[in-house]
Protein backbone atom coordinates (compact mmCIF):
# COMPACT_ATOMS: atom_id res chain seq x y z
CA UNK A 1 0.00 0.00 0.00
CA UNK A 2 1.30 3.44 -0.98
CA UNK A 3 2.35 5.78 1.84
CA UNK A 4 1.44 9.43 2.25
CA UNK A 5 1.77 12.34 4.68
CA UNK A 6 -1.08 13.43 6.93
CA UNK A 7 -1.98 17.07 7.67
CA UNK A 8 0.19 17.07 10.80
CA UNK A 9 3.32 15.95 8.99
CA UNK A 10 3.30 12.28 10.07
CA UNK A 11 3.41 9.33 7.70
CA UNK A 12 0.52 6.87 7.35
CA UNK A 13 -0.82 4.52 4.73
CA UNK A 14 -3.32 5.99 2.28
CA UNK A 15 -6.74 4.58 2.97
CA UNK A 16 -6.32 4.61 6.74
CA UNK A 17 -8.29 5.92 9.70
CA UNK A 18 -6.55 7.56 12.66
CA UNK A 19 -7.80 8.45 16.14
CA UNK A 20 -6.41 11.74 17.48
CA UNK A 21 -6.57 12.29 21.24
CA UNK A 22 -4.50 15.44 21.58
CA UNK A 23 -7.01 18.31 21.53
CA UNK A 24 -4.53 20.88 20.25
CA UNK A 25 -3.65 18.54 17.42
CA UNK A 26 -7.36 18.20 16.64
CA UNK A 27 -7.70 21.98 16.48
CA UNK A 28 -4.68 22.34 14.21
CA UNK A 29 -5.86 19.54 11.93
CA UNK A 30 -9.33 21.10 11.71
CA UNK A 31 -7.85 24.40 10.52
CA UNK A 32 -5.39 22.73 8.15
CA UNK A 33 -8.01 20.51 6.50
CA UNK A 34 -10.22 23.52 5.81
CA UNK A 35 -7.26 25.37 4.28
CA UNK A 36 -6.41 22.35 2.11
CA UNK A 37 -9.78 22.19 0.36
CA UNK A 38 -9.64 22.65 -3.41
CA UNK A 39 -13.18 21.88 -4.56
CA UNK A 40 -15.71 21.17 -1.81
CA UNK A 41 -16.32 21.19 1.93
CA UNK A 42 -19.29 19.49 3.55
CA UNK A 43 -19.72 20.47 7.19
CA UNK A 44 -22.18 19.52 9.93
CA UNK A 45 -22.40 21.48 13.18
CA UNK A 46 -24.35 19.54 15.83
CA UNK A 47 -25.38 22.60 17.88
CA UNK A 48 -25.62 26.37 17.66
CA UNK A 49 -22.78 26.64 20.19
CA UNK A 50 -20.61 24.48 17.93
CA UNK A 51 -21.14 26.93 15.06
CA UNK A 52 -20.35 29.91 17.29
CA UNK A 53 -17.23 28.25 18.74
CA UNK A 54 -15.90 27.40 15.28
CA UNK A 55 -16.65 30.95 14.22
CA UNK A 56 -14.52 32.28 17.07
CA UNK A 57 -11.83 29.79 16.09
CA UNK A 58 -11.75 31.28 12.58
CA UNK A 59 -13.20 28.30 10.72
CA UNK A 60 -16.13 30.26 9.26
CA UNK A 61 -13.77 32.96 7.97
CA UNK A 62 -11.57 30.30 6.36
CA UNK A 63 -14.62 28.83 4.66
CA UNK A 64 -15.58 32.26 3.36
CA UNK A 65 -12.13 32.95 1.95
CA UNK A 66 -12.01 29.46 0.46
CA UNK A 67 -15.11 30.36 -1.55
CA UNK A 68 -13.88 33.84 -2.52
CA UNK A 69 -10.26 33.00 -3.33
CA UNK A 70 -10.39 29.40 -4.59
CA UNK A 71 -14.03 28.93 -5.58
CA UNK A 72 -14.51 26.14 -3.06
CA UNK A 73 -18.11 24.93 -2.85
CA UNK A 74 -19.23 25.12 0.80
CA UNK A 75 -22.29 23.33 2.18
CA UNK A 76 -23.06 23.71 5.88
CA UNK A 77 -25.76 22.06 7.98
CA UNK A 78 -26.36 23.71 11.34
CA UNK A 79 -29.12 24.54 13.80
CA UNK A 80 -29.94 28.21 13.28
CA UNK A 81 -30.85 31.04 15.64
CA UNK A 82 -30.72 34.80 15.03
CA UNK A 83 -26.96 35.10 15.72
CA UNK A 84 -26.17 32.33 13.25
CA UNK A 85 -28.57 33.75 10.67
CA UNK A 86 -27.01 37.21 10.90
CA UNK A 87 -23.52 35.74 10.56
CA UNK A 88 -24.46 33.71 7.49
CA UNK A 89 -26.26 36.66 5.90
CA UNK A 90 -23.21 38.86 6.43
CA UNK A 91 -20.96 36.28 4.75
CA UNK A 92 -23.31 35.87 1.78
CA UNK A 93 -23.47 39.64 1.27
CA UNK A 94 -19.70 39.92 1.51
CA UNK A 95 -19.14 37.12 -1.01
CA UNK A 96 -21.63 38.65 -3.45
CA UNK A 97 -22.33 37.83 -7.08
CA UNK A 98 -22.31 34.33 -8.49
CA UNK A 99 -20.01 33.14 -5.69
CA UNK A 100 -23.02 33.15 -3.35
CA UNK A 101 -24.10 29.88 -4.96
CA UNK A 102 -20.88 28.32 -3.64
CA UNK A 103 -21.71 29.11 -0.01
CA UNK A 104 -24.89 27.38 1.11
CA UNK A 105 -26.18 27.02 4.65
CA UNK A 106 -29.29 25.05 5.63
CA UNK A 107 -31.00 24.77 8.98
CA UNK A 108 -31.13 21.24 10.32
CA UNK A 109 -32.27 19.60 13.54
CA UNK A 110 -29.78 16.87 14.45
CA UNK A 111 -30.96 16.61 18.05
CA UNK A 112 -33.75 14.12 17.49
CA UNK A 113 -33.81 11.06 19.72
CA UNK A 114 -31.44 8.33 18.59
CA UNK A 115 -29.27 10.62 16.46
CA UNK A 116 -25.53 10.06 16.61
CA UNK A 117 -24.85 13.25 14.64
CA UNK A 118 -25.81 15.50 17.54
CA UNK A 119 -22.61 14.65 19.43
CA UNK A 120 -20.02 15.30 16.70
CA UNK A 121 -18.85 17.90 14.20
CA UNK A 122 -18.29 16.31 10.79
CA UNK A 123 -16.26 17.81 7.94
CA UNK A 124 -15.64 16.15 4.56
CA UNK A 125 -13.11 17.74 2.19
CA UNK A 126 -13.03 17.14 -1.57
CA UNK A 127 -14.77 13.78 -1.00
CA UNK A 128 -11.34 12.44 -0.08
CA UNK A 129 -10.93 13.00 3.67
CA UNK A 130 -13.14 13.31 6.73
CA UNK A 131 -12.65 14.65 10.24
CA UNK A 132 -15.14 13.76 12.97
CA UNK A 133 -14.74 15.73 16.21
CA UNK A 134 -16.36 14.55 19.43
CA UNK A 135 -18.29 17.12 21.46
CA UNK A 136 -17.94 16.59 25.23
CA UNK A 137 -19.15 19.83 26.84
CA UNK A 138 -21.26 22.08 24.63
CA UNK A 139 -21.43 24.79 27.30
CA UNK A 140 -17.73 25.64 26.89
CA UNK A 141 -16.91 28.68 24.77
CA UNK A 142 -13.38 27.55 23.92
CA UNK A 143 -13.02 24.94 21.16
CA UNK A 144 -10.37 22.86 22.92
CA UNK A 145 -12.32 22.80 26.20
CA UNK A 146 -15.51 21.60 24.45
CA UNK A 147 -14.14 18.71 22.39
CA UNK A 148 -12.85 15.22 23.02
CA UNK A 149 -11.03 12.95 20.62
CA UNK A 150 -11.33 13.08 16.83
CA UNK A 151 -11.18 10.61 13.96
CA UNK A 152 -9.40 11.50 10.73
CA UNK A 153 -9.80 9.26 7.69
CA UNK A 154 -8.98 9.16 4.01
CA UNK A 155 -10.38 5.67 3.67
CA UNK A 156 -12.83 5.68 0.77
CA UNK A 157 -15.50 3.54 2.51
CA UNK A 158 -15.35 5.69 5.65
CA UNK A 159 -15.46 9.00 3.80
CA UNK A 160 -18.29 7.73 1.59
CA UNK A 161 -20.30 6.83 4.70
CA UNK A 162 -20.04 10.38 6.03
CA UNK A 163 -20.89 11.79 2.61
CA UNK A 164 -24.05 9.66 2.65
CA UNK A 165 -24.96 10.97 6.12
CA UNK A 166 -24.45 14.54 4.96
CA UNK A 167 -26.43 14.15 1.72
CA UNK A 168 -29.26 12.42 3.57
CA UNK A 169 -29.55 15.31 6.03
CA UNK A 170 -29.11 17.90 3.25
CA UNK A 171 -31.99 16.42 1.25
CA UNK A 172 -34.04 16.04 4.42
CA UNK A 173 -33.76 19.76 5.16
CA UNK A 174 -35.10 20.54 1.68
CA UNK A 175 -38.09 18.27 2.22
CA UNK A 176 -38.73 19.76 5.67
CA UNK A 177 -38.56 23.28 4.25
CA UNK A 178 -41.01 22.41 1.49
CA UNK A 179 -43.30 20.77 4.03
CA UNK A 180 -43.08 23.81 6.31
CA UNK A 181 -43.96 26.15 3.44
CA UNK A 182 -46.79 23.87 2.38
CA UNK A 183 -48.21 23.76 5.91
CA UNK A 184 -47.94 27.55 6.22
CA UNK A 185 -49.66 28.11 2.88
CA UNK A 186 -52.33 25.56 3.76
CA UNK A 187 -53.02 27.34 7.04
CA UNK A 188 -53.14 30.71 5.26
CA UNK A 189 -55.49 29.22 2.71
CA UNK A 190 -57.81 27.88 5.41
CA UNK A 191 -57.79 31.20 7.29
CA UNK A 192 -58.49 33.27 4.19
CA UNK A 193 -61.15 30.88 2.88
CA UNK A 194 -62.85 30.79 6.27
CA UNK A 195 -62.82 34.58 6.48
CA UNK A 196 -64.19 34.98 2.95
CA UNK A 197 -66.91 32.40 3.55
CA UNK A 198 -67.95 33.88 6.89
CA UNK A 199 -69.10 37.24 5.50
CA UNK A 200 -71.57 36.03 2.83
CA UNK A 201 -72.68 33.11 5.00
CA UNK A 202 -73.51 35.44 7.90
CA UNK A 203 -75.40 37.72 5.53
CA UNK A 204 -77.45 34.84 4.15
CA UNK A 205 -78.14 33.57 7.67
CA UNK A 206 -79.18 37.03 8.84
CA UNK A 207 -81.61 37.53 5.97
CA UNK A 208 -82.99 34.02 6.40
CA UNK A 209 -83.64 34.70 10.10
CA UNK A 210 -85.27 38.02 9.22
CA UNK A 211 -87.47 36.34 6.61
CA UNK A 212 -88.50 33.67 9.08
CA UNK A 213 -89.35 36.19 11.80
CA UNK A 214 -91.07 38.76 9.55
CA UNK A 215 -92.56 37.04 6.47
CA UNK A 216 -94.90 39.96 5.68
CA UNK A 217 -92.03 42.45 5.74
CA UNK A 218 -90.09 40.24 3.31
CA UNK A 219 -92.93 40.33 0.82
CA UNK A 220 -92.61 44.10 0.63
CA UNK A 221 -88.78 43.94 0.29
CA UNK A 222 -88.59 40.89 -1.98
CA UNK A 223 -86.49 42.49 -4.72
CA UNK A 224 -83.77 43.83 -2.40
CA UNK A 225 -83.71 40.55 -0.47
CA UNK A 226 -83.26 38.56 -3.67
CA UNK A 227 -80.39 40.86 -4.74
CA UNK A 228 -78.59 40.30 -1.44
CA UNK A 229 -79.16 36.55 -1.51
CA UNK A 230 -77.94 36.30 -5.11
CA UNK A 231 -74.84 38.44 -4.49
CA UNK A 232 -73.74 36.48 -1.41
CA UNK A 233 -74.60 33.12 -2.94
CA UNK A 234 -72.46 34.05 -5.95
CA UNK A 235 -69.53 34.92 -3.65
CA UNK A 236 -69.76 31.54 -1.93
CA UNK A 237 -70.06 29.75 -5.26
CA UNK A 238 -66.99 31.53 -6.66
CA UNK A 239 -64.93 30.85 -3.55
CA UNK A 240 -65.73 27.12 -3.51
CA UNK A 241 -64.95 26.98 -7.24
CA UNK A 242 -61.59 28.70 -6.68
CA UNK A 243 -60.75 26.30 -3.85
CA UNK A 244 -61.49 23.31 -6.07
CA UNK A 245 -59.39 24.82 -8.88
CA UNK A 246 -56.43 25.42 -6.58
CA UNK A 247 -56.71 21.82 -5.37
CA UNK A 248 -56.64 20.58 -8.98
CA UNK A 249 -53.67 22.80 -9.82
CA UNK A 250 -51.69 21.71 -6.78
CA UNK A 251 -52.41 18.03 -7.47
CA UNK A 252 -51.72 18.51 -11.21
CA UNK A 253 -55.19 17.26 -12.15
CA UNK A 254 -56.39 20.39 -13.97
CA UNK A 255 -57.85 18.87 -17.13
CA UNK A 256 -58.61 20.87 -20.27
CA UNK A 257 -61.47 20.23 -22.68
CA UNK A 258 -60.09 21.88 -25.81
CA UNK A 259 -62.32 22.84 -28.71
CA UNK A 260 -62.02 25.29 -31.59
CA UNK A 261 -63.97 28.49 -30.94
CA UNK A 262 -64.15 32.16 -31.88
CA UNK A 263 -62.20 34.19 -29.33
CA UNK A 264 -63.93 37.42 -30.36
CA UNK A 265 -67.37 36.05 -29.42
CA UNK A 266 -66.06 34.86 -26.06
CA UNK A 267 -64.64 38.32 -25.32
CA UNK A 268 -67.88 40.12 -26.09
CA UNK A 269 -69.91 37.69 -23.97
CA UNK A 270 -67.43 38.01 -21.06
CA UNK A 271 -67.70 41.81 -21.19
CA UNK A 272 -71.51 41.65 -21.12
CA UNK A 273 -71.41 39.28 -18.14
CA UNK A 274 -68.94 41.51 -16.27
CA UNK A 275 -71.12 44.56 -16.80
CA UNK A 276 -74.23 42.81 -15.46
CA UNK A 277 -72.37 42.13 -12.21
CA UNK A 278 -71.36 45.77 -11.70
CA UNK A 279 -72.83 47.48 -8.66
CA UNK A 280 -74.81 50.55 -9.89
CA UNK A 281 -72.59 53.66 -9.80
CA UNK A 282 -73.26 57.37 -9.56
CA UNK A 283 -73.31 59.33 -12.80
CA UNK A 284 -69.94 60.87 -11.84
CA UNK A 285 -68.45 57.48 -11.05
CA UNK A 286 -68.95 55.36 -14.15
CA UNK A 287 -66.69 53.05 -16.10
CA UNK A 288 -66.87 52.17 -19.78
CA UNK A 289 -65.82 48.76 -21.13
CA UNK A 290 -64.78 48.52 -24.78
CA UNK A 291 -63.67 45.70 -27.06
CA UNK A 292 -61.39 46.08 -30.05
CA UNK A 293 -58.94 44.07 -32.12
CA UNK A 294 -55.73 45.36 -33.62
CA UNK A 295 -54.77 45.24 -37.28
CA UNK A 296 -52.59 42.27 -38.06
CA UNK A 297 -54.58 39.27 -36.81
CA UNK A 298 -54.22 36.48 -39.38
CA UNK A 299 -52.77 39.05 -41.80
CA UNK A 300 -56.03 40.94 -42.29
CA UNK A 301 -57.42 44.29 -41.20
CA UNK A 302 -59.21 43.71 -37.91
CA UNK A 303 -62.58 45.05 -36.88
CA UNK A 304 -65.57 43.97 -34.82
CA UNK A 305 -66.46 41.31 -37.38
CA UNK A 306 -63.10 39.55 -37.22
CA UNK A 307 -63.17 35.87 -36.41
CA UNK A 308 -60.18 34.81 -34.33
CA UNK A 309 -60.15 31.08 -33.67
CA UNK A 310 -58.17 29.31 -30.95
CA UNK A 311 -57.99 25.69 -29.82
CA UNK A 312 -58.59 25.89 -26.10
CA UNK A 313 -60.88 25.13 -23.18
CA UNK A 314 -63.67 27.65 -23.70
CA UNK A 315 -64.88 27.61 -20.07
CA UNK A 316 -61.35 28.03 -18.68
CA UNK A 317 -60.48 30.91 -21.01
CA UNK A 318 -63.79 32.54 -20.08
CA UNK A 319 -62.75 32.15 -16.44
CA UNK A 320 -59.43 33.91 -17.12
CA UNK A 321 -61.07 36.80 -18.97
CA UNK A 322 -63.68 37.16 -16.22
CA UNK A 323 -60.97 37.26 -13.55
CA UNK A 324 -59.03 39.95 -15.41
CA UNK A 325 -62.15 42.01 -16.09
CA UNK A 326 -63.33 41.72 -12.48
CA UNK A 327 -59.93 42.96 -11.26
CA UNK A 328 -59.89 45.83 -13.77
CA UNK A 329 -63.40 46.96 -12.85
CA UNK A 330 -62.69 46.61 -9.13
CA UNK A 331 -59.74 49.02 -9.31
CA UNK A 332 -61.26 51.39 -11.89
CA UNK A 333 -63.97 53.49 -10.23
CA UNK A 334 -64.35 55.60 -13.37
CA UNK A 335 -62.76 55.77 -16.81
CA UNK A 336 -62.20 53.05 -19.41
CA UNK A 337 -61.47 49.32 -19.42
CA UNK A 338 -60.38 48.04 -22.85
CA UNK A 339 -60.24 44.42 -23.98
CA UNK A 340 -57.86 44.16 -26.93
CA UNK A 341 -56.91 41.26 -29.19
CA UNK A 342 -53.59 41.73 -30.97
CA UNK A 343 -50.43 40.16 -32.26
CA UNK A 344 -47.64 39.61 -29.66
CA UNK A 345 -45.60 42.53 -31.05
CA UNK A 346 -48.25 44.97 -29.89
CA UNK A 347 -47.62 44.28 -26.19
CA UNK A 348 -44.39 42.32 -25.73
CA UNK A 349 -41.59 44.80 -25.38
CA UNK A 350 -38.30 43.88 -27.03
CA UNK A 351 -39.76 41.13 -29.23
CA UNK A 352 -38.14 41.35 -32.66
CA UNK A 353 -40.56 39.27 -34.71
CA UNK A 354 -44.27 38.57 -34.65
CA UNK A 355 -45.37 35.06 -33.75
CA UNK A 356 -47.88 34.15 -36.44
CA UNK A 357 -49.04 31.21 -34.33
CA UNK A 358 -50.14 33.25 -31.30
CA UNK A 359 -52.76 35.77 -30.34
CA UNK A 360 -52.44 38.15 -27.40
CA UNK A 361 -55.39 39.28 -25.30
CA UNK A 362 -54.97 42.33 -23.07
CA UNK A 363 -57.21 43.92 -20.48
CA UNK A 364 -56.20 47.55 -19.98
CA UNK A 365 -57.71 49.85 -17.37
CA UNK A 366 -57.32 53.45 -16.21
CA UNK A 367 -57.48 52.65 -12.51
CA UNK A 368 -54.98 52.86 -9.69
CA UNK A 369 -52.42 50.48 -11.20
CA UNK A 370 -50.54 47.59 -9.61
CA UNK A 371 -49.12 48.26 -6.15
CA UNK A 372 -45.29 48.00 -6.31
CA UNK A 373 -45.34 45.99 -3.08
CA UNK A 374 -47.24 43.09 -4.63
CA UNK A 375 -45.93 43.35 -8.21
CA UNK A 376 -43.13 40.74 -7.77
CA UNK A 377 -45.58 38.14 -6.44
CA UNK A 378 -48.59 39.18 -8.52
CA UNK A 379 -49.44 35.72 -9.86
CA UNK A 380 -48.89 33.80 -6.62
CA UNK A 381 -51.56 32.68 -4.18
CA UNK A 382 -53.17 35.09 -1.72
CA UNK A 383 -51.72 38.19 -3.41
CA UNK A 384 -54.28 40.99 -3.22
CA UNK A 385 -54.65 44.62 -2.19
CA UNK A 386 -58.42 44.43 -2.34
CA UNK A 387 -60.58 44.57 0.77
CA UNK A 388 -62.40 41.51 -0.50
CA UNK A 389 -61.26 38.40 -2.33
CA UNK A 390 -58.83 35.58 -1.68
CA UNK A 391 -56.12 36.65 -4.11
CA UNK A 392 -56.49 33.36 -5.98
CA UNK A 393 -57.81 34.68 -9.30
CA UNK A 394 -54.50 35.59 -10.92
CA UNK A 395 -52.81 32.43 -9.61
CA UNK A 396 -55.56 30.29 -11.16
CA UNK A 397 -55.48 32.33 -14.38
CA UNK A 398 -51.72 31.86 -14.72
CA UNK A 399 -52.05 28.10 -14.25
CA UNK A 400 -54.82 27.88 -16.86
CA UNK A 401 -52.93 29.91 -19.48
CA UNK A 402 -49.68 27.99 -18.94
CA UNK A 403 -51.59 24.70 -19.22
CA UNK A 404 -52.60 25.90 -22.72
CA UNK A 405 -48.96 26.59 -23.63
CA UNK A 406 -49.38 30.35 -23.32
CA UNK A 407 -47.95 33.06 -21.08
CA UNK A 408 -49.49 35.71 -18.84
CA UNK A 409 -47.91 38.97 -17.70
CA UNK A 410 -48.77 42.45 -16.45
CA UNK A 411 -47.45 46.00 -16.44
CA UNK A 412 -48.37 49.44 -15.14
CA UNK A 413 -49.32 51.99 -17.78
CA UNK A 414 -46.72 54.76 -17.65
CA UNK A 415 -46.48 56.09 -21.20
CA UNK A 416 -48.36 58.94 -22.87
CA UNK A 417 -49.94 60.05 -19.61
CA UNK A 418 -51.78 56.77 -19.11
CA UNK A 419 -52.67 55.42 -15.70
CA UNK A 420 -53.84 52.02 -14.56
CA UNK A 421 -52.55 48.59 -15.50
CA UNK A 422 -52.55 46.16 -18.41
CA UNK A 423 -52.82 42.39 -18.02
CA UNK A 424 -51.97 40.28 -21.07
CA UNK A 425 -51.96 36.63 -21.99
CA UNK A 426 -51.06 34.73 -25.15
CA UNK A 427 -52.74 31.69 -26.69
CA UNK A 428 -51.86 29.57 -29.71
CA UNK A 429 -54.07 30.24 -32.73
CA UNK A 430 -56.07 27.32 -34.07
CA UNK A 431 -54.47 25.76 -37.14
Amino acid sequence: MENGVDKRGGEFSLGSTEVIRNRKEVQRLFIDIVKSAEHEILLIFPTVNSFLREQRLGIISLLKYGTIERGVNIKILTPIIDDVQKSVQGIVEEIGGQAQKNFQVRAVDVTYEGSTVNTVTIIIVDKKASLVIEKLDDSKENFIDAIGLATYSNSKPTVSSYISIFESLWNQTKLYEELRKHNKMQQEFINIAAHELRTPAQSLLGYAQLAKANPHYIEKQAESFIDVIYRNSFRIHKLTKDILDVTRIESQTLNLNKTKFNLKDLMINAIEDALTKLVPRDSSDKVEVAYKSVKGIAGEAANHSDNIFVQADRDRITQVISNLLDNALKFTPHGLVSVVISRPKEYKEGQEEDNEEEVVVSVEDTGSGIDPEIFPKLFTKFTSKSFSGTGLGLYISKSIIEAHGGKIWAKNNKCQGKSGATFCFSLPLAT
